[in-house]
């Protein structure tokens, strides 16, 4: 989406949280997005002036040396050795030579507050403008810009990628970018307050217990696509028209909480997705105007995991929730399904009725609350004739909204020989989301 749309972006947040206020629940808090960071200069700086030659000044620095750019143009490629920190002013740009990883951190090495401009073009080597690569490692405060791949972390430990800006590419072909943010065999690391966007993907793969906080992603593909990734979380980010928000394959023991994914569009752009996943908690997240909201692929998958969905608001997406064939051992609990073309889809003509639905809110319910519980009397079952022969024909998606399926609904309420079985059954809906969530950092 590109900025002129964000207005119309910025006004639907503002609708769905003033419905949420009237329904009589507390106000939605969103994500805040990130801060632009100033780092001041260290002190006990050895000051590198303009037009010196930065890996001259690093091949002499040694553990605790701390090097201040001045103002002006360096040339990379550089690597910053075991215990330096270097660090300067936005206006100090490490400018690649055309070739190569830009500037290289390994262990106890910290990079601050400057800009690093490009990196070789190869996607082959994984060319990048920042590559760490050991323990203990900061990058914090920095802006990169044209540069292939952002920042990388492989096989490295108790790294911090805090507050930086990475401005990708921004080609119209994705996979003509490179990633913005990428952990690789990285563990127990920290990306928190980061700006992402025009990039392709921020990437954690083979990456576990690692936290991602309160980060901006936007205009790419996939905002964090994690894969055999286990015990990360992910709470307080806000995704922004990428064509997928979060997405995870082949992983456990996630946390995806307190999130705003919105505007996921395109043939297969969804806000959340799961694939072949398990115990996955995905809590009090905003997921708002996607193609579809939350996507679920054979997942859990191995015995005795389970996936737990709750206090989510989803609303203004064309599906709601979507299975690719029917599935079990996921709950449904306490969430808002309001404004959605489609609420719950399962490809392939299969249903929902093995999964657990618990107290989530529908506005097409039909039900009433004689006792005033805040609860429907009647369970609130989901069997639209026209939702059910579009989720066998995926080609009639091109008649969705005309009369013609319109009228194959109607029939499929008023005429019992024509009712599809049922998708799925909530035993107690709620009447309204007075307890609906809070977003917070």
């Amino acid at each position: 989406m590109h900025a002129n749309h964000l207005p119309r972006l910025a006004t639907l947040v503002v609708m769905v949280t003033g419905q949420a206020a009237c329904a009589g629940g507390p106000p939605l808090q969103l994500p805040q997005a990130p801060t632009v960071v100033v780092v001041p200069a260290p002190t006990n700086c050895r000051s590198v002036t303009a037009g010196a030659s930065l890996a001259a000044a690093l091949s002499t620095a040694g553990p605790g040396d701390v090097l201040c750019l001045e103002p002006g143009i360096y040339v990379g490629r550089v690597t910053v050795p075991v215990g330096v920190t270097l660090w300067g002013g936005p206006d100090a740009v490490i400018k690649t030579d055309g070739s190569g990883t830009t500037v290289s951190l390994l262990g106890r090495t910290t990079l601050l507050g400057l800009t690093v401009d490009g990196s070789g073009g190869r996607f082959d080597v994984v060319d990048a403008a920042v590559r760490v690569n050991g323990e203990d490692i900061r990058v914090e405060g920095i802006t990169i810009r044209n540069s292939v791949f952002g920042i990388l972390a492989e096989k490295s430990k108790r790294v911090t990628i805090r507050s930086n800006h990475i401005i990708g590419t921004g080609g119209p072909a994705f996979g003509l970018r490179g990633d913005g943010i990428r952990l690789w065999e990285t563990y127990h690391s920290i990306v928190e307050n980061n700006r992402v966007q025009d990039a392709r993907d921020c990437v954690v793969w083979y990456s576990s217990d690692n936290i991602l906080r309160g980060n901006e992603v936007r205009d790419g593909r996939y905002g964090v696509h994690f894969m055999y990734s286990h015990r990360n979380s992910v709470v307080g980010n806000r995704f922004l028209a990428n064509e997928v928000g979060t997405f995870v394959m082949y992983s456990r023991d996630l946390l995806l909480e307190g999130n705003a994914v919105l505007s996921s569009h395109g043939a297969a752009s969804m806000g959340f997705g799961l694939k072949e996943s398990g115990n996955v908690t995905v809590r009090n997240n905003l997921i708002l105007h996607n193609a579809t909201g939350l996507f679920l692929d054979n997942s859990p998958l191995n015995p005795g995991d389970k996936n737990l969905f709750e206090g989510n608001i989803l609303r203004l997406s064309e599906t709601a929730v979507g299975f690719l064939a029917s599935q079990k051992d996921n709950l449904f609990r306490r969430n808002s399904f309001r404004d959605n073309t489609i609420q719950v889809r399962v490809d392939g003509g299969g249903d929902a009725m093995g999964v657990t639905w618990e107290e989530n809110e529908w506005d097409d319910y039909v039900g009433f609350d004689l006792d005033g519980d805040g609860q429907g009397d009647v369970p609130y079952e989901l069997n639209d004739l026209a939702d059910a022969m579009e989720a066998r024909h995926a080609e009639l998606g091109f008649l969705r909204g005309t009369p013609a399926l319109a009228l194959v609904s109607l029939v499929g309420h008023v005429a019992p020989l024509f009712a599809p079985k049922p998708v799925l059954r909530d035993p107690r809906p709620l009447m309204n989301f007075a307890n609906g969530v809070q977003h917070a950092n």
